[in-house]
């Protein structure tokens, strides 16, 4: 029995070790959607903010972070996990795998801000919304779902197998509270309501982020089985990563069946949005097999359809659609699981969307807008019109295709 509890605690240790790394090319991955998705003359601030934000979430999820998100503590807070002094046997796994595999997760909610905020924003103000994000922001509404609490029984019955509201919906809802306060790019939209198109500069590179990113969410949800040591964990693994690929491509052919049909062309950004929607929309609940996982995928991918235009309506501007695929993807497969799952009810799902929601909302609202009176969110108009790079980071991404 020693040894099967030895082998149970190597394997689960390399789930946690394995699936982290595939969450962490992630990280590639948005840096690559994103720079692709905008423009060069903006690409090494990009590229500079995916590198920093990374750092920064795994440094403050560590000194702080996972000490608010894990633990006993209170309804509101955890104890401190990682100072607690409980050793690897009593955890069952070993601690420093588990923390590896849960601070990736923490990174991805601050990327997906990133694209949002592109082209007009400061790199500092945004550097310190992660500081907040990674250390408070995020644990603590973690620690209501995940780290157990329940918030003392409100969130009780509330299911997000690996983060479409806790991760996905958590950094929709903070780019939204920065898009609010920041304003949209000069000349996205012209006086009349219309909408300027923004091309990005490279489709290719955005092509390749997301490819990354359907390859580093087999480890996102996959790993959140959170065990490897049975056969019934190893099934169930096989039937997450089989169902999240499901979804993406289920995504992916939707979007260019509707942009055919509504616009007469096959649009690729779209595709590649409609691919990431299937993925956050499986994310709340790739437990739930192949075909539920189809029509999550389904919806995911129509919904950003009409969602990214939507937006623009609003004059909500969003460079890479971000607020489409993981906030409005990501409430939809979180109540996707209360449909489901007989398990789960959808009141339990709204619950936890607008709790979770409120107070990501609410926060993130409050420190933007604290960090835009003393320092200011968005570069002057010669900058933005300029591009970024040279004023933010002294450096371009393409110094060959400088102008004269």
């Amino acid at each position: 029995m020693e040894n099967f509890a030895d082998v149970k605690y190597i394997l689960d240790g390399f789930l946690f070790i394995f699936a982290g790394i595939l969450v962490m090319w992630m990280a590639a991955g948005f840096a690559m959607l994103e720079a692709g998705l905008t423009r060069t003359k903006n690409n090494a601030t990009v590229l500079t903010k995916n590198m920093a934000l990374f750092a920064i979430s795994c440094i403050m999820f560590y000194f702080i972070g996972y000490n608010l998100m894990y633990g006993e503590g209170s309804a509101f807070i955890g104890s401190g996990a990682m100072l607690s002094g409980k050793t690897n046997e009593a955890m069952g796994y070993p601690v420093m795998a588990d923390f590896f595999f849960q601070v990736v997760f923490v990174a991805t909610a601050a990327s997906v801000i990133s694209g949002t905020i592109a082209e007009r924003m400061k790199l500092w103000p945004f550097l310190i919304f992660t500081v907040v994000l990674s250390g408070v922001i995020y644990p603590i509404q973690g620690h209501w779902s995940w780290g157990g609490s329940e918030l003392g029984g409100i969130l009780a019955g509330f299911s997000d197998f690996a983060g479409s509201t806790i991760v996905h919906s958590v950094g929709g809802w903070a780019a939204l509270a920065g898009v609010l306060i920041l304003g949209a790019r000069k000349g996205k939209y012209g006086k009349d309501g219309q909408v300027r198109p923004i091309p990005g500069s490279n489709l290719t590179l955005a092509t390749l982020g997301t490819f990354i990113l359907w390859m580093g969410w087999f480890g996102f949800n996959g790993g959140s089985q959170l065990a490897l040591g049975s056969k019934e964990d190893i099934d169930g693994i096989a039937s997450v990563v089989a169902s999240t690929n499901m979804a993406a491509c289920a995504g992916a052919v939707m979007a260019a069946i509707l942009t055919q049909l509504i616009y007469k062309k096959v649009d690729l950004t779209m595709v590649l949005n409609g691919a990431l929607a299937g993925l956050v929309s499986c994310t709340a609940g790739p437990d739930l097999g192949m075909n539920v996982a189809f029509i999550e995928g389904l919806v995911g991918g129509a919904l950003v359809v009409f969602a990214i235009p939507f937006f623009d309506k609003l004059k909500l501007d969003d460079p890479v659609g971000a607020l489409s695929v993981h906030l409005v993807a990501g409430i939809w497969g979180t109540l996707a699981v209360g449909i489901f799952n007989p398990e789960v009810t959808i009141m339990a799902q709204v619950k936890g969307i607008v709790v979770i929601g409120a107070f990501v909302f609410i926060s993130s609202f409050i420190v933007w807008k604290i960090l835009d009176l003393i320092i200011g969110l968005r570069v002057d108009e010669e900058t933005e019109i300029n591009g970024l790079d040279i004023h933010e980071t002294g450096l371009e991404a393409y110094p060959e295709f400088k102008r004269a």
